[in-house]
Formats: structure tokens, sequence, C-alpha cells
């Protein structure tokens, strides 16, 4: 009898052990990731570059709090958030106190999904079932109906009032010690708010240097932005995977993009043309899947620097 139950009870045990770590630890471990990006035009000074992206604020997450107002001390160019910065109602006015401290530097932001709605309680195995039949968002899938409605026109304004550049769907130019960048954005392609038309024609002769903001790193919107000849991409949404296998990697990405390019910095091609994408992993999670596994929240600091 005790043999026919230490099998369940052992994988139980593990599983335990798992979930403990995945929720208790490793979903509160926060991590900064530096990256060297060779993009700029030559001769142009370096630039540096965070990127913060999938806060997922839940009322009360004080740790994250407190180590979003600390990445002030890297004193940043500028900071680029790429959405996602709700998972709760009343998560606004943390949002806005922890990134306050940031909003004194130079930045600009698009919106995600989950800035517009609130989460719902989904079954995890969906994500799988997505990726295999390429439904992903609202990419041919129904629209979103009884959805709760969060408050983001009081994050807009929080974040223009701090003179960060709102990125939705247009173009916005920031002067950075006698720099010129140029940052076109886009909003949410994971459910259908993008408009690249109302932005199309690539960078303008005017900038030093131009690049591309989305939530969502979908390929018609990475196609888009390479065959335009911007030379980097910064996106968010896919958590890194968030649920891992150690020495394989993420099991779905949540868009359409491959699971080789999950996170960090990568290139993408097309029309004969190559960018640089960097997706960021992200520092939250949805409030009802509050965990992650071999695959940390973080926030990026890009250096930029010039091509040879």
């Amino acid at each position: 009898m005790r043999a026919r139950y230490r099998i369940p009870l052992g994988i139980t045990a593990v599983a335990a052990a798992g979930l403990l770590y995945s929720a208790g630890f490793e979903a509160r471990s926060f991590r900064l990731r530096r990256v060297t990006v060779p993009v700029l035009p030559p001769g142009m000074r370096p630039l540096r570059v965070l990127h913060i992206s999938d806060i997922h604020m839940v009322s009360g997450q004080r740790k994250k709090q407190r180590w979003l107002r600390s990445l002030a001390g890297l004193r940043p160019d500028f900071v680029i958030n790429t959405g996602d910065n709700l998972s709760d109602p009343e998560g606004v006015p943390e949002v806005l106190d922890a990134l306050g401290p940031l909003m004194e530097f130079p930045g600009a932001y698009v919106f995600g999904s989950n800035d517009y709605y609130g989460p719902k309680l989904r079954n995890p195995a969906r994500y799988l079932v997505e990726r295999a039949t390429g439904r992903h968002g609202l990419n041919g899938n129904p629209p979103v109906v009884g959805a709760v409605h969060n408050p983001w026109e009081d994050l807009r304004d929080g974040f223009d009032e701090a003179g960060w550049l709102n990125l939705t769907n247009t173009r916005g130019i920031l002067k950075i010690e006698g720099v010129t960048v140029e940052l076109t954005g886009l909003d949410d392609p994971h459910i259908k708010r993008d408009r690249y038309a109302q932005v199309a024609g690539g960078p303008s002769n005017t900038a030093d240097f131009s690049m591309g903001v989305v939530h969502a790193p979908y390929l018609r919107v990475l196609d888009a932005f390479t065959a335009d000849a911007y030379p980097l991409i910064l996106a968010g949404h896919t958590h890194g995977g968030q649920l891992c296998i150690p020495f394989y990697g993420a099991l779905v990405t949540n868009c359409d993009l491959d699971t080789d390019r999950v996170k960090g910095l990568s290139t993408h091609t097309a029309e004969g043309r190559t960018s640089y994408l960097h997706v960021s992993a992200g520092c939250g999670t949805n409030r009802y899947t509050p965990v992650r596994f071999a695959c940390p929240p973080e926030a990026t600091l890009l250096t930029l620097v010039s091509r040879e």
C-alpha cells in the first residue's frame, strides 16, 4: 500500500515545490539585462536606453515598485515603455508612483491589451492550443466581450504630464544632448489596434537615429518596420515564455513570433533588409498566473553604439 502511493505523493511534492519557487521566489527575482547594439551611424556617441515592459502592476506589489524606482539610478539617456503596465484596475497610481523617478528622464510609451482591459482567469493550456492553430489574440479569434475596462486614460495622462511621448500609431522626436532620436510607434497588434499605414514611409532624413516601438512583436509589424529600414525595433508582450523548460527554453510566445526570439536581442529580415529586434521578457505576470519558471522578470539597459 505504501509503495502504491509513494510515486504520486512524490510527484505532488515536486509540483508543490516548483509552484512555491516559481511564485514565491522567481516571479519576484527582478533582474537587469545589459545589451550592446551596433545600430547608430558612424561617429555618433553611444545612447543608453532603458527598456521596460509588462509590469502588470497589482495593487500592493511593493517589492516590484521599489525595484522599478531603483532603475532611475542607471541614469539612461531615455526610457521606452512597451506596455501592459496594468493587471489591476486600481493599479494606475502605483504604476505612476513606481515609474515617477524614471519619468524625470526623456521617454516614450505604447500600450498593450492589458492597459485597456482587465485580465481574465484563463487555462494556461490555451496558449499551447493557440500556438498550434495560429489563433493569437484577436487575430482570428472572436472580439473581446464582457471585459473589464481599465482606466488607461489616467495612465496616459500621467505619462503625458511627465513629458513622455505617446507613440500610439504615430511618430515622435526626442532631443537628447544635441541628438535627434525619431520614434515610430504602434498600438497593440495583439488586439488589432495597430495602424501601420498611418506611420509608413521609414525613417525621416532629419533624424540622427530612428527606431520602431510596439507592444506585441507580431510578424506583420516586424516585417513592416524592417522593410521600411528601421535599424532597431523594441517590443514586449511575450513574458519571455514565462514558464520555460531549463536547457530547452520557451514553449509559447503568445503571438506568431518563433520561440527562438521570445526574449532578448535578435534580428529580423524582410524584403532583403535586416533590423535588430529586442523583446523584453517583462517584469510582471498576469495576476491570475503569478508564476515564472526559468524566466526571471527583467528590464533591459541597451547601449546603442555605432555601426562599424
